[in-house]
């Protein structure tokens, strides 16, 4: 990928421990100024500036900084991290306060916990499903009316001349529904652009998101999807499910809304990184679910994603809430179209049952699906190349919200005047029988009794027009109006993912691939004339869009599952998973997947499964960050204050050291503590001299630390005196005493594997006397991941 040229600053937003090693190359191969030390009275601090993306509207020029001698702007590119992401806190602080508070809970306490757990698994489930059925039935209603209104108008112009009118129409509605969606995205909750699975991904994987699992990202992304659906854009509402549920999961979990400024004093126990990333995996494996109705593919999702930390209860209530999802959805859109009971519509899109005779397919079809395997991995990899590009074009030139919504409403505009002219041009006209259940057939040019088969695949939803592809008799469609259809469709949706609105990227991969997978079927079946059924097009159709929805997203397992419990058949298992497994094969041979892409272009210290291959050569030394900033066990108020105010160095992860007294020796490990956990006993004033002084002060509790989660106050709102500076305060109560540490000649692979595995935010790098040497955070082993060929940058950069 081409290197984009940002603005970035010395700056003084956050890292999980803001040091950087010395001399360690960053991911573009360039070197960090060397640090510069300082010690206080009662500590030794480090001072060290940090590089950061800013945004591209700030006044930034490229002077000199005459003091420092350093310029104020340099050459950046994606693979720089920016600051601003920060990671989960997974792995629970075991200090003395909350190991009194284990002991103290009895064995029947801890069957309650378990209890609510499930409660709340329950809770989100029910919340889901219930967002998606509001989802379903407004888009229906909305897209309904819309879509009658212009075929009334087309019907009425048709006859007495001025279509142009019906365009204008189609135009108009269209901008009207995607201005409303562009506006509250673009000015109220940036956030909420697009499908948001990139987003939940960096959750999962242990990347605390700004603002991603707010109330107010979940308003803007629910009605704002309605729109973009309703507004025609090449989209689907499946994706932003997704991301529902995890906003959904974060809420209930919490018994608090802090949007709200409402405490419902529930859940308490559960206000901590720890359980809410549990919680947040099952709201997106429920909303997977309400989706796909497959309860299966949402758990395997969130196990693709962030499944590291999982063990079985956690597997089981995940399970749970997917199938409450599911059914919660079933069930009320039962209610909705009159057939209680009648729990045939499991999830948002329906592929319908593939269950006849003409579908099943023989054994010498799987090279032929294996071939469209690699032409959907093809077309998968242009499309994430192109969608690149149009990114880093919106980053340079389309960042300011009001040219976000022009572009959004100039999309939708283009996207009716293309469904318009593809329909006024086509003159494939289909029988109109009764086996035939088109919701809004055009007849426009075609005799009587017929209508316009491109209109089947424009004038619709997009998962209707998915299920037409997958289910219409053969000879539904031309191979013509299928070509031009995917050629158009094709640029459209590249268009539409990465606008400043809520939409998901499923549905349109999906119709993209069933339209030429339809066309492969046909195709095929005209070199065999006198045995055309083998080549059934709703069958090739199937295996299209999974084909090209693999090479687009680069999902496997879940995928797979998914596509099964969609079509009802578990018959296409052996062929999804060969095609899935191939289009990623091939498509990540060119170009990784969309949501990889996107996540890269954001600067997030993304982990993926494993460190790179040719990785050994690297130990803890050179990924550390060092110096590091460390505490004495009991410190100087004064000392404290000024570390976490110092907007250079923001660390968030402290060791604590211990001095042998009346020796010499270096002060060694003893504990960590992290910036959230000083600021709490600061705002408390948790101090020694006090705790002396005032014999009935109360004693401080985990209760304290969870009710300031999850946004800590600042430094900055915390006021200590002059002489409450000069106090000590204590750490060992407070302070992890076990925290993970490994020797400086761990390899690379096992470090990262540390990491991964147990879902850690610092490493504490030691010697062999236990002094500490260094810090690795998830910045230091994301600047090593660099993808295809960046470990041989690297060693270039290095020697």
């Amino acid at each position: 990928m081409a290197n984009i040229t940002k603005k970035v600053s010395w700056s003084s937003r956050g890292d999980d421990s803001g040091l950087t090693g010395e001399g360690t190359p960053l991911l573009n191969g360039t070197e960090i100024p060397k640090p510069s030390r300082q010690l206080s009275g009662s500590g030794s601090v480090f001072r060290i500036g940090r590089f950061s993306t800013v945004d591209l509207e700030d006044d930034i020029t490229s002077e000199e900084d005459p003091i420092r001698g350093r310029p104020k702007e340099i050459p950046h590119n994606e693979k720089l991290l920016s600051l601003k992401y920060e990671s989960l806190d997974y792995d629970n602080i075991e200090n003395q306060l909350f190991l009194e508070e284990e002991r103290r809970m009895s064995h029947m306490g801890f069957r309650c916990l378990e209890i609510s757990r499930w409660v709340i698994c329950g809770l989100i489930g029910i919340l889901t499903g219930l967002i998606a059925c509001f989802i379903d039935i407004m888009v229906e209603k909305l897209a309904g009316c819309k879509y009658q209104v212009i075929k009334e108008n087309i019907e009425k112009f048709t006859e007495v001349g001025g279509l142009s009118i019906s365009l204008i129409l189609w135009a108009v509605l269209n901008c009207a529904f995607v201005l409303v969606g562009g506006i509250m995205v673009a000015f109220f909750e940036p956030i909420a652009a697009g499908s948001g699975i990139p987003q939940i991904k960096c959750y999962l994987n242990g990347v605390k998101i700004p603002r991603v699992v707010r109330l107010k990202t979940l308003l803007v992304k629910v009605l704002g999807v309605i729109c973009s659906v309703a507004g025609g854009l090449a989209v689907g509402k499946e994706g932003p499910m997704i991301h529902s549920g995890a906003v959904v999961a974060a809420g209930v979990s919490q018994g608090r809304s802090t949007s709200l400024k409402r405490d419902f004093k529930m859940f308490e126990y559960f206000r901590r990184d720890t359980e809410k990333r549990d919680f947040v995996s099952a709201g997106a494996a429920a909303g997977v679910s309400a989706a796909f109705g497959a309860p299966v593919g949402g758990v395997l999702f969130s196990l693709e994603e962030g499944a590291s930390f999982w063990n079985q209860m956690l597997t089981w209530r995940i399970f749970f809430a997917s199938m409450i999802s599911t059914f919660t959805l079933n069930f009320f859109l039962s209610i909705y179209h009159g057939k209680p009971g009648d729990l045939s519509n499991p999830g948002l899109i329906n592929f319908g049952r593939f269950e006849s005779d003409s579908v099943a397919y023989y054994y010498y079809e799987l090279p032929l699906f294996m071939c469209m395997g690699a032409l959907g991995g093809l077309l998968g990899a242009l499309f994430n190349a192109l969608n690149y590009w149009l990114t880093i074009f919106r980053i340079r030139y389309v960042h300011r919200p009001c040219l976000q919504v022009m572009e959004a409403l100039l999309v939708a505009a283009v996207t009716a005047t293309v469904s318009f002219t593809m329909i006024y041009f086509s003159n494939d006209c289909q029988p109109l029988g009764p086996e035939h259940n088109e919701e809004y057939p055009l007849q426009l040019f075609c005799a009587d009794g017929e209508y316009n088969s491109m209109a089947t695949a424009f004038f619709n939803t997009p998962e209707r027009s998915v299920r037409s592809l997958f289910h219409n008799q053969p000879g539904s469609y031309n191979p013509l109006t299928l070509g031009l259809f995917t050629l158009t469709y094709f640029f459209l949706a590249c268009w539409t993912y990465g606008l400043a609105v809520s939409a998901g990227v499923f549905i349109p991969s999906l119709l993209i691939g069933a339209a030429w997978g339809r066309l492969c079927g046909i195709l095929l079946a005209s070199f065999t004339p006198t045995n055309p059924i083998w080549a059934d097009p709703g069958k090739y159709a199937l295996i299209g869009a999974a084909a090209q929805l693999g090479g687009i997203v680069r999902m496997t397992l879940s995928l797979t599952v998914i596509m099964v419990e969609a079509t009802g058949n578990v018959t296409y298992g052996l062929p999804i998973m060969l095609v899935l497994m191939i289009a990623k094969i091939v498509g990540d041979y060119f170009e990784e997947g969309l949501y990889d892409i996107h996540i890269k272009l954001q600067s997030v210290p993304f982990l993926h499964w494993e460190a790179p291959a040719t990785s050994h050569w690297l130990t803890a030394r050179e990924v550390m960050s060092s110096p590091v900033t460390c505490f004495n066990r009991i410190e100087k108020v004064g000392t404290i204050v000024d570390v976490l105010s110092n907007t250079s160095t923001n660390h968030n992860g402290f060791p604590v050291v211990v001095q042998v007294l009346d020796s010499d020796e270096p002060a060694k490990l003893c504990g960590l503590i992290l910036r959230s956990q000083l600021i709490v006993l600061l705002k408390h004033k948790v101090f020694v001299e006090l705790a002396r002084s005032r014999l009935s002060q109360r004693k401080l509790q985990l209760k304290d630390f969870r009710d300031a989660y999850p946004r800590f106050p600042p430094i900055q709102s915390i006021h200590v005196s002059q002489d409450e500076r000069e106090c000590m305060m204590d750490l060992t109560e407070f302070m992890n005493p076990t925290p993970y540490t490994v020797p400086q000649d761990t390899s690379l692979p096992r470090v990262f594997k540390l990491f991964r595995a147990l879902g850690l935010r610092h490493l504490v790098v030691v010697d062999d006397e236990n002094r500490v040497i260094g810090l690795v955070t998830r910045k230091d082993l994301a600047r090593y991941h660099l993808g295809k060929h960046g470990l041989e940058e690297l060693q270039l950069a290095q020697t």
